[in-house]
């Protein structure tokens, strides 16, 4: 029987792009779905950092395939595609794991005499910007990667939201000694909603398919963060802590594998308990 209940989980034969595939949850992704069994397409901007993820994928005996992509482009995207397809011959699953997502950085903010984010003032073509990454390249990657599974009768888009999705950030865990040093800039909860919407619109698009698409929504995983932020973080979540970047990787294979094969449209919140609030 639990032989039976992990080949759910089996992603053997199957191809899978990672987009943002060099970022922190990116390579744990990538990596989650070759142990799983899958060929990998690492995609990423930065051309060296997709190829070092795909070496490392490589050296470990897992099948991958780094390609520098720009997401805000139809035809880098397209090339993308056909390289997967010309590489490994199929593509089951899409993992939209790119975004433009501001850190808080101490030193950088130093200097400022205003926080950075502030809505007031929030630059036009930063607000652009993040609309071409975080909602236009997600719109353009299902858009070429669905074909394929369009053909194959079969596949699994994950789009990777936010908890800031859900709800609008607490600006307060950008304060420090009581004064507002920065923002969670106003396009990270737009583009993040925007997310579940294109998640919503092809989930139902695609009704009647074997084809399903899902959001997954992390909570805030520890990147070397300041104690500062982690304390006031972690005081926030039910489970007293920010999120190790493994602790998303088995909700990314439930997904992307035929443990969730009667779930689409859906969203998968792993957050510690931030929202239960």
């Amino acid at each position: 029987m639990t032989d039976k209940i992990f080949k759910k989980f089996d992603l053997t034969g199957r191809v899978g792009v990672v987009t943002g595939g060099a970022g922190l949850l990116g390579k744990e992704f990538c990596r989650t779905l070759a142990e799983a069994g899958a060929s990998v397409v690492v995609v990423d901007v930065n051309r060296e950092a997709a190829a070092s993820v795909a070496e490392s994928l490589s050296q470990a005996g897992y099948p991958a395939l780094g390609v520098q992509t720009d997401v805000t482009d139809k035809d880098s995207v397209n090339r993308m595609v056909a390289a997967a397809l010309e590489a490994f011959g199929r593509l089951d699953i899409l993992v939209n794991s790119a975004a433009l997502d501001p850190k808080f950085d101490p030193a950088a903010l130093a200097a400022r005499s205003t926080p950075l984010g502030a809505f007031e003032d929030y630059p036009l073509d930063a607000w652009k910007a993040a609309l071409d990454v975080n909602l236009t390249g997600m719109f353009l990657c299902c858009q070429a990667a669905v074909r394929p599974m369009i053909e194959q009768k079969k596949g699994s888009i994950i789009n990777i939201c936010s908890t800031y999705g859900l709800g609008g950030p607490d600006q307060r865990l950008y304060q420090r000694d009581g004064k507002q040093t920065m923002f969670k800039p106003v396009y990270y909860t737009v583009t993040k909603a925007g997310v579940l919407g294109m998640t919503k619109y092809l989930a139902t698009y695609y009704a009647g398919t074997d084809i399903r698409v899902n959001a997954l929504t992390p909570g805030g995983v520890f990147n070397n963060h300041d104690e500062v932020f982690l304390k006031a973080y972690s005081a926030r979540t039910v489970m007293g802590r920010m999120a190790d970047k493994t602790e998303m990787n088995g909700a990314l294979l439930f997904l992307a594998s035929d443990a969730s094969s009667y779930m689409t449209g859906n969203n998968v919140v792993v957050d510690g308990g931030w929202t239960a609030w």
